[in-house]
């Protein structure tokens, strides 16, 4: 048996080539259901541009990551409560990037997410929207990725590329699709099922479609009242879909190694942004 303070985390990086998909949505939806189940769940809204899970959470951010890497305050410091007991570092908007860390911030970085470590059971990493490096390296230094498509041809294109670059140039064999605002069980097979053609023809990868949210007023009514669905209307068909996926997550294996650790997930991503070349590769 793991002990409690040798347990892994489960590492989940949300993304899905483009805008517009509800890709935070399905972050923060997630997460909670995820923490409604007696998981201790932290999200990490690593859009740094355009930061947006405190304020769709309807919750208020003092301080983000940006006071951390000044050396203003500790990670712990910037942490919010959500909806369902659900922790969020949040971003800030126009301030600037991983990649224009000191070393020493470096250092510090990786030294507050190891404090942190031993506290939660899974990480969910909010990635922005596009294919930038950023963005690759979020998902390769996670050990899940969600890629988020909807039923349009340039989720579809968008999705591919980003599966693509991930496995052509990083080495990321397996990846969970999640099917979202569809019209129906079937849409989204089929929707999924345009996207493994395409993969299946060109790419050496594994998908699994993992979860089809259907389209579902009560999503936006939620986001009005800056509202997670399956707290707000946790009994509608998008909320009962969510549910779903976190059990689903829930059999995931989770990896006994470093890889599992956050220490080792931000030092991955920030030497991919030094080096070019991420830990133990």
């Amino acid at each position: 048996m793991v002990k409690k303070q040798d347990r892994m985390i489960r590492v989940i990086a949300v993304t899905g080539g483009k805008g517009g998909v509800g890709k935070t949505n399905v972050s923060i939806n997630t997460a909670s259901a995820l923490a409604a189940q007696g998981q201790k769940v932290l999200v990490l809204d690593a859009d740094l541009g355009l930061a947006n899970v405190d304020v769709m959470l309807g919750v208020r951010a003092k301080r983000n990551l940006s006071h951390v890497l000044a050396g203003e305050c500790s990670l712990e410091e910037v942490l919010i409560e959500g909806p369902n007991g659900v922790y969020i570092i949040p971003a800030a908007s126009g301030t600037q990037g991983m990649v224009e860390l000191s070393p020493a911030q470096h250092a510090a970085l990786i030294q507050s997410f190891s404090n942190l470590e031993n506290k939660f059971d899974c990480l969910i990493v909010d990635t922005a929207a596009g294919i930038s490096d950023m963005v690759l390296s979020f998902a390769r230094a996670s050990q899940e990725v969600l890629v988020v498509v909807c039923d349009e041809p340039t989720s579809i294109t968008d999705a591919y590329a980003l599966i693509k670059l991930l496995s052509r140039e990083h080495g990321v064999f397996r990846f969970r699709i999640v099917a979202n605002m569809v019209r129906s069980l079937r849409e989204g097979m089929e929707l999924y099922a345009k996207l493994s053609k395409v993969t299946d023809r060109f790419l050496d990868v594994a998908l699994e479609l993992v979860a089809t949210i259907p389209y579902d007023e009560n999503v936006r009514k939620a986001v009005r009242q800056q509202k997670v669905v399956v707290e707000a209307f946790p009994r509608t068909p998008a909320a009962i879909a969510y549910q779903g996926l976190a059990n689903k997550i829930l059999t995931w294996p989770v990896p006994q190694n470093p890889s599992g650790h956050l220490e080792f997930f931000v030092e991955r991503m920030i030497r991919r942004n030094m080096y070019g070349e991420a830990v133990g590769e």
